[in-house]
């Protein structure tokens, strides 16, 4: 049996091997060496990720209140982007996963074209109504008359540039599928280097550049993203050994099309659900004022970023079922699902007690208005209380997307978002009148339920024989 000692000798160079992503057959080394492999760069990656969200707050929050509100209320209808993205991304993990298990590269090849089409087909729809519609849109959230006005240009260009996030998804669930994790990685430090060093310069302005407040925080991130978008097509098309794409590979092929869309509704449908909860959750919250509005937005913001590691071990757990199903080893894909929960549980909860201890110093960080403060650690203290439930939740729900069972999560957060988060959220928070801690703690059960519920359909084994 390998000594402690050693594992931690073996572990500097375990992660340089995960970053440097060398072409490994994940379905025959040790399930520990392959979920860290797989980990490490899905983790950076998703971290790299949320550092978009909390660079923007820190920038944005010295602009105004209303600016931070009017991200909390642009981000809640763009999570529906996200909804559509994150589906389609799932159902490109799910079957390019499943190819490349079966050492067939070039259907994964002609898989990730079909991705490709689709996407940039639903995101053009999105872009023109983000282009004629901002204000609107913000009219429809509930927001005041003057937060629209300082904020629809960041509206506009967001939703209007969805392209980039939509992108940006896509071809990065493709190379993780295909086990290509470190490539996904790099693509985000780009994008996210890029934000870091245009953010300042567009919302205050610098030399010939105006200042552009809020709007310029749109600008800059659109533009960071657009340039990984970029960075990841020369990836594709200089190839790995998974992954390589051509001009004649550049082809509408039907079967695959509507096998993706057949897979990734069952995932558009998921998140669509979580989604739109998640929009009904910030127009009960903006009933209490800004102030309410931006210490949640901020508090979200923190707690997203902190969630990142977990989806990156649960991603890594959507690679191992999706590619150990398509060479044949399903009890070797749940093995990998369960590894992997008991270390996404380990580090949640120890995230759990930091937010417990230091909320108030975290939202100091981003804002100095009292009542923000409060709202935002009250939010950061209620939710974390539940982050051991949300670490085996996102295990096996993303356990079941590798698989290609999108309808199962699907039901799941149907009951757990719509049948119970909302109703409860509104009843406490708006009938019973307790205000934003109503909805606080409907968030905190209703992941806790999707976990239980999760784990119980899990155990059922009928993902295992799910054909995609």
């Amino acid at each position: 049996m390998t000594s402690g000692r050693s594992i931690w000798k073996r572990l500097p160079g375990l992660f340089k091997e995960a970053v440097r992503g060398n072409d490994i057959d994940f379905t025959n080394i040790s399930i520990k060496r392959a979920i860290f492999l797989l980990s490490v760069p899905m983790i950076l990656e998703m971290c790299m990720e949320s550092i978009f969200a909390l660079v923007d707050i820190i920038y944005v929050s010295r602009v105004s209140t209303n600016a931070v509100a009017t991200i909390g209320l642009t981000e809640s209808v763009i999570t529906l982007v996200y909804a559509l993205a994150i589906g389609l991304s799932m159902a490109a993990t799910a079957v390019v996963a499943r190819r490349v298990g079966e050492k067939d590269f070039e259907g994964a090849n002609i898989t990730t074209v079909q991705v490709i089409i689709l996407g940039v087909m639903i995101s053009v729809v999105i872009g023109v109504l983000g282009f004629l519609y901002p204000r609107e849109i913000l009219e429809l959230m509930g927001g005041e008359p003057e937060l629209i006005e300082e904020g629809f240009g960041y509206t506009q260009i967001l939703i209007g540039f969805n392209i980039t996030i939509v992108m940006l998804f896509l071809i990065n669930a493709v190379f993780r599928g295909a086990g290509d994790a470190s490539l996904a990685m790099y693509t985000l430090i780009l994008s996210n280097g890029l934000n870091i060093v245009l953010d300042p310069i567009f919302i205050f302005g610098f030399g010939p550049i105006p200042e552009m407040g809020v709007k310029g925080a749109a600008v800059a991130t659109t533009i960071g993203r657009g340039t990984a978008v970029l960075f990841q097509c020369y990836l594709l098309f200089r190839g790995s050994k998974r992954i390589h794409l051509t001009l004649a590979r550049i082809r509408l092929n039907t079967v695959i099309m509507f096998k993706l869309v057949k897979v990734s509704l069952g995932g558009i449908g998921q998140f669509l659900i979580g989604t739109s909860s998640w929009v009904f959750l910030m127009r009960i919250m903006s009933e209490f004022g800004s102030e309410a509005l931006a210490g949640y937005t901020i508090a979200i913001r923190v707690l997203v970023f902190t969630l990142m590691p977990a989806w990156g071990m649960s991603n890594a757990a959507a690679t191992l079922v999706g590619q150990n199903l398509g060479a044949g080893k399903p009890d070797r894909a749940e093995r990998s699902v369960w590894v992997t929960g008991k270390y996404t549980a380990f580090f949640m909860c120890g995230v759990s007690v930091f937010y417990l201890v230091f909320s108030d110093e975290l939202m100091r960080f981003f804002s100095d208005g009292q009542e923000v403060i409060r709202y935002g650690s009250l939010s950061l203290k209620i939710i974390a209380a539940g982050y051991i439930f949300y670490a085996y939740g996102m295990v096996l729900t993303n356990a079941f997307n590798g698989a290609g069972d999108t309808r199962t999560p699907t039901v799941i957060n149907l009951i757990a978002f719509w049948f119970f988060q909302l109703p409860f959220a509104y009843l406490v928070a708006i009938v019973l009148s307790k205000g934003p801690v109503g909805v606080f703690i409907a968030i905190t059960l209703a992941e806790s339920l999707i976990a239980l519920l999760a784990l119980v359909w899990f155990r059922k084994g009928a993902w295992k024989s799910v054909q995609v």
